[in-house]
């Protein structure tokens, strides 16, 4: 078992920015993968961004490449997903996430909210 806890969300206006911590515990080595996933109301979870944790290959969705960067403290166990140039449309629940293999995400956390007012 992984437990997930995301934390740094917050409000913030159009053009700043928040930086997301997720914090891992339990069987951690099972990792393969961590990735950030988001949830606006109405809508249906949607992909961000993950890192493979041996590699460290990286991919982004399209709409946030350039603006978010997703990254590991492997020492601490830590994932992060630091967002620059926010938009409204960015908005949203966020949430980590860890797959054991490349085809399947095995655990989430709760989620922290992201608000951005233009």
């Amino acid at each position: 078992q992984v437990q997930l806890v995301e934390s740094g969300g917050g409000s913030v206006q159009a053009g700043g920015s928040l930086r997301l911590s997720c914090a891992a515990s339990g069987n951690t080595n099972s990792a393969v993968r961590m990735g950030w996933f988001r949830q606006a109301p109405g809508k249906e979870r949607e992909w961000v961004a993950t890192i493979y944790t041996g590699i460290g290959s990286i991919y982004y969705t399209d709409s946030v490449k350039g603006r978010f960067t997703i990254s590991q403290d492997k020492a601490n166990n830590t994932l992060y997903l630091q967002m620059n140039s926010l938009k409204p449309e960015d908005a949203a629940m966020y949430y980590c996430a860890v797959g054991r293999t490349s085809s399947q995400w095995s655990y989430w956390g709760q989620g922290t909210q992201v608000t951005v007012s233009s």
